[in-house]
């Protein structure tokens, strides 16, 4: 349209540049005047029209910077805000008034003295079984004895730690989701990782107790992230022996059946392997809090040949699977077909696929940008890992304000006591 325009442009000036050496042939001046008059007139008017579209290009340009500056500016302002939302919202959770210090000194003191009781039993246990150090059982013995006491020491004196890791959707990065996770500290405070202790935990009845404490900070931190965004949930890891403990599940469900409204914000999460071990007291309760309208999600997965029938029945909502393994699984197969039982399924059909059953691909593990690249390829929807954040521990007065009711920790220690016995 623009050269169309400039031709007609052009054309207007040859015409009336002729006018004006028509005009002074007329006039008796001659042929070489009147050629004269048609060059200098049209000389004039592309001059008039080269000066005229400068300025109006220079300004049309000036709009556009402006506008581009005013995008720049309203980018800007977002990402400030974003920001500040971001700033507020780890500000809400690592930080708040301790209303609560007088009660919650009161439950400590009585949690100290409901926990004597078992303290007294495992040293008396200690004590009347006396080990020799001499040989490599008698050590390993000492040590888990030992650690048992440290584990049983941090529960009852409230050395827990609980740290969130976000789970951003991609690509756009905004948090959605985070993932919680426990850690305990020995008398000195330092950081015992879950190898150290689960094995000690589970064969003494303690796991329920670790867990118990999880679930319930789960659910209050959730009250306080809702304050600022109700869209924003936690993964909150439950193990099997929670699951079938019979003095745990009942007050749990009790405690959930009154608190539904975390129903849309709390996800309890299983491994594979765990989930597939489940037993039938064990697949009953979890259908007894998918009938609360909680849901479910499967992490630590091996293989990509899941039995998505069998998720999707048991209320599971979402599937967390190790980046390297979905690019190995998926990209890196040189044709063959990602799952055996469904030869048909191809790379770019597996995250529709799991969205056929209900379920939510999250891409876990995901270290570097490079395979950023590739779980987008895949169609992958989340993704968490240390790119996106690390685990960051919450503060110690966030932690207090989320201490679990006193009853629920009598009925955990009292059954891990009697589990100690049989």
């Amino acid at each position: 349209m623009r050269k169309i325009t400039g031709g007609f442009l052009f054309f207007g000036y040859l015409f009336i540049a002729l006018t004006i050496g028509a005009a002074i042939w007329r006039a008796g001046l001659g042929a070489g005047p009147g050629a004269a008059g048609v060059l200098g007139a049209l000389g004039v008017l592309v001059g008039l029209h080269a000066v005229i579209a400068g300025v109006l290009d220079r300004r049309a340009l000036r709009k556009e910077i402006a506008k581009v500056r005013e995008a720049h500016r309203l980018l800007a302002d977002a990402m400030e805000s974003t920001q500040g939302a971001l700033t507020e919202l780890a500000e809400a959770i690592e930080s708040g008034a301790l209303s609560r210090t007088e009660a919650l000194t009161g439950e400590v003191r009585m949690l100290e003295g409901l926990v004597q009781q078992m303290s007294d039993s495992i040293d008396e246990r200690l004590a009347s079984s006396p080990i020799t150090a001499d040989t490599y059982e008698g050590r390993r013995q000492v040590q888990s004895n030992t650690l048992l006491k440290t584990v049983h020491d941090a529960l009852t004196e409230n050395r827990i730690d609980l740290y969130l890791q976000p789970v951003v959707t991609l690509p756009q990065r905004r948090t959605v989701f985070y993932e919680s996770f426990t850690r305990l500290r020995d008398p000195s405070n330092r950081v015992m990782m879950p190898a150290e202790y689960l094995s000690v935990a589970e064969g003494e009845g303690l796991l329920p107790a670790i867990d118990n404490l999880l679930l319930f900070r789960c659910a209050q931190i959730v009250r306080r992230l809702a304050r600022q965004d109700r869209k924003v949930g936690v993964f909150c890891n439950i193990s099997l022996a929670s699951l079938g403990d019979e003095t745990f599940f009942p007050q749990f469900l009790d405690f959930l059946s009154q608190n539904r409204d975390l129903k849309d914000a709390l996800i309890f999460e299983l491994g594979q392997a765990t989930f597939e071990a489940r037993g039938a007291s064990e697949a009953r309760n979890m259908a007894k809090l998918a009938d609360l309208g909680f849901r479910f999600s499967i992490d630590k997965v091996q293989t990509l040949d899941l039995d998505f029938a069998d998720l999707q029945r048991s209320d599971v909502r979402f599937i967390k699977i190790a980046a390297d393994l979905l690019i190995e699984q998926l990209l890196d197969l040189d044709g063959a077909a990602p799952l055996a039982t469904q030869p048909d399924i191809q790379a770019a059909d597996f995250a529709p696929l799991t969205r056929r059953y209900g379920l939510e691909l999250i891409a876990e593990k995901v270290e570097s940008e490079k395979q950023v690249v590739d779980i987008l390829e895949l169609d992958v929807g989340m993704g968490q890992g240390h790119l996106f954040g690390e685990p960051r521990a919450i503060k110690e007065a966030v932690l207090a304000e989320t201490d679990p009711p006193t009853e629920f920790v009598r009925s955990t220690l009292k059954s891990a006591e009697q589990r100690r016995r049989f």
